[in-house]
């Protein structure tokens, strides 16, 4: 198991950032969701947490080791999955995310200023720029987005994996949250 990598203090990420995203959905429906969930078909199961994680041994895995007994023990297992990952599947699961986008209404500027960013973060890194937003509004994504890519820009190449590394285990963990809250057919 690799050691968990410390973020670095000037990461875009705020201090008082939730350790469960708010993703809606009560307990109740978390535990409706978990075991709908843990009753899938092996190839359904890890077909939805390819979603979450677009790195096949991380989905492979979380997906062997069900049933999960509640949510809490779900995202713990995501995490030591994501911390188990090797550079390889890392690379595997930044090549499956999207960059970060805004809604077709946003003005154009905002759209140039933020492929423009993206390229530049592309070029420095050689990977898609990942950042999870849930402590966010999507009002503030924009904003976040740019913030982000700008420190982190600043980073040495190792700084930058560990952040992205974080950022990637940060959004696999609300997507398995989003996911425990949809309803039964609904997978994402």
């Amino acid at each position: 198991m690799q050691p968990r990598p410390q973020v670095p203090a000037d990461a875009p990420v705020p201090a008082d950032a939730p350790a469960v995203p708010p993703a809606g959905g009560s307990p109740a429906d978390h535990a409706v969701g978990l075991a709908h969930f843990n009753s899938l078909p092996f190839a359904a199961a890890e077909a939805a947490f390819l979603e979450c994680c677009g790195s096949l041994r991380w989905a492979h895995r979380m997906a062997a080791h069900r049933p999960y007994p509640d949510l809490g023990a779900l995202l713990a297992a995501s995490d030591e999955a994501g911390y188990d990952l090797a550079p390889g599947d890392i690379a595997e699961a930044l090549a499956a995310e999207p960059a970060p986008c805004l809604h077709h209404d946003a003005p154009r500027a905002a759209h140039l200023a933020l492929r423009a960013a993206h390229a530049a973060y592309e070029s420095r890194f050689g990977h898609t720029f990942v950042i999870c937003l849930d402590a966010y509004t999507p009002g503030q994504h924009v904003d976040q987005v740019l913030a982000g890519i700008r420190v982190r820009m600043e980073h040495e190449v190792d700084e930058e994996r560990a952040v992205t590394a974080e950022e990637l285990r940060r959004l696999a963990r609300s997507r398995i949250v989003e996911l425990m809250t949809a309803g039964p057919g609904q997978e994402r």
